[in-house]
Order: structure tokens, then C-alpha cells, then sequence
């Protein structure tokens, strides 16, 4: 399965540090990938790296804000200086606040605009200078369930996520060409620590994903890893701006089917 073989290439995860980035972050170790990870604080990157090494993967952190254009600038060349070429990029880091529209603050709505797709710009532009010039690389943008569907209070989240989705098919679409695939995956509802607390029996949330869902459960992280190593490895070359809905049918239907 040499199409999947991801031995010797050097993987950049953005806030790689727990739930689903850790899962495909691991996805792509166990293909062989060696990781760098990023985090905008030092001590929960720490605690990730060290666990990755406890794995047995070859990891390195970085930490930076991927908001701040100067400083990714200069974190992406200390990479590349320390590293080598960085064949795969997984713009991961994002944030969310959930608030109602007509309580969101201006400043709140820009922030998460900020983070979830002005730093995948950001780092996408950057890293990919070097994919360019290369001819080869692969850069995998985390979208999201609100690419598509809009949610009540989750207005800056969706509007990111939804952007993102256009960002991720407006840069295939230029770098094509030098050999560079572009791709998104848009995870549905995960079991992770943060949704943890709606994942109770009886909870009406854990209720309404488990009826919503055709698979009728919540997605497990390593769910992620195969598509994340599909996107980052040789099988996927001519797999350009697309975004893979990793959600257990969610999209494909109005409705959980009956058991009849």
C-alpha cells in the first residue's frame, strides 16, 4: 500500500494538541509521517509532544499565534530550517464561541473570523511557497459541519467555516497547477472531552445526534485518521478542492432512517 506510505515526509499539525487534531495528527505518525505541531501556549503543547514521543513518534512543537503574520512567518522558516521541506499541512487550530447573534460582540465575531480562516490563510500562504517551488505538497483544511448547515448561535463559527470551505476550493484552484492539492475534511459530532458533558444518556442534544445520525452514533477521533492520511499521502493526487464530510451520513439525508 505504497499510495499511503507517508515515510519521510514532514507534517505540520496547527493546534495539534488534543481531540481530533491529535487523532489525525496520530493517523499520520502511524503512516510514517515525522509532526510538528503548533499551539498559541507552551504548557499544553508540551504535554502533547511528550505524548507523542511516548508513542513512539518523532515530534517537535512550535508555539505561535497563526493569527500573527510576522510571527508564523519567522516560526514557518525556523521550521523549515530545522526540518526540511514540509510536505503536508493540516490547518487545524480553531476556535468557537457560542453566542447568539444579537449578543455576539463585533470584536468576538472578528476574532473567530480571525482564527478559523484569516491564520489558515495565513499558514496556507506560507508553507505552500515552499510546496510550490517543489512541485508537491498537501494541504489539509479542517471545515466543518457549518461549511454547509447553519446552527442558532454559532454565527462567526459557520460564517468561518462556510468562508473556509471557498478559501480551500480559491486556493486548488491556483496552486493546482504546481502540483499542490488543496482539500478539506468537515468532521460531524465527535466523541471528545468537549462534548462530553451532552454526551450523557438523556441529555436532548445526545439524543437528537444519535436520531440524526444514520450511523446512530457519535464519531470516534480515529474515525478521522484514514481520510486525514488519504488527503496527505500519494492517493489523493488528483483529489483537488473537495471537502470530505466525515459524519456518518449526517449531509446525505433529512433524517435517520426507520428501522423498518
Amino acid at each position: 500500500m505504497n499510495l499511503f506510505d507517508l515515510k519521510g515526509k514532514k507534517a505540520v499539525i496547527t493546534g495539534g494538541i488534543h481531540g481530533l487534531g491529535m487523532a489525525m495528527a496520530e493517523g499520520l505518525a502511524q503512516a510514517g509521517a515525522e509532526l510538528i505541531i503548533t499551539n498559541n501556549t507552551l504548557e499544553p503543547l508540551e504535554t502533547a509532544i511528550e505524548y507523542y514521543k511516548n508513542k513512539g513518534y518523532k515530534a517537535t512543537g512550535y508555539v505561535f499565534d497563526v493569527t500573527d503574520e510576522v510571527e508564523a512567518e519567522k516560526q514557518v522558516t525556523a521550521m523549515e530550517t530545522a526540518h526540511g521541506q514540509i510536505d503536508i499541512l493540516v490547518n487545524n487550530a480553531g476556535i468557537i464561541m457560542r453566542v447568539m447573534a444579537i449578543d455576539m460582540k463585533v470584536e468576538d465575531f472578528r476574532k473567530v473570523i480571525d482564527v478559523d480562516l484569516v491564520g489558515v490563510f495565513i499558514m496556507s500562504k506560507l508553507i505552500a511557497k515552499g510546496m510550490i517551488a517543489r512541485k508537491a505538497g498537501k494541504i489539509i483544511n479542517i471545515c466543518s459541519m457549518m461549511s454547509e448547515l447553519g446552527r442558532d448561535n454559532v454565527s462567526a463559527y459557520a460564517s468561518a467555516k462556510g468562508g473556509l470551505k471557498m478559501l480551500t476550493r480559491s486556493l486548488a484552484t491556483e496552486w493546482a497547477r504546481h502540483n499542490v492539492q488543496v482539500n478539506g475534511i468537515g468532521p460531524g459530532y465527535f466523541a471528545t472531552s468537549q462534548t462530553e458533558p451532552i454526551r450523557v444518556d438523556g441529555h436532548p442534544f445526545n439524543e437528537f445526534i444519535i436520531s440524526r445520525t444514520p450511523a446512530g452514533r457519535w464519531g470516534d477521533p480515529e474515525d478521522l485518521a484514514g481520510t486525514a492520511v488519504f488527503l496527505a499521502s500519494d492517493a489523493s493526487n488528483f483529489v483537488n478542492g473537495q471537502v470530505i464530510y466525515v459524519d456518518g451520513g449526517i449531509l446525505a439525508t433529512i433524517g435517520k432512517p426507520s428501522n423498518e
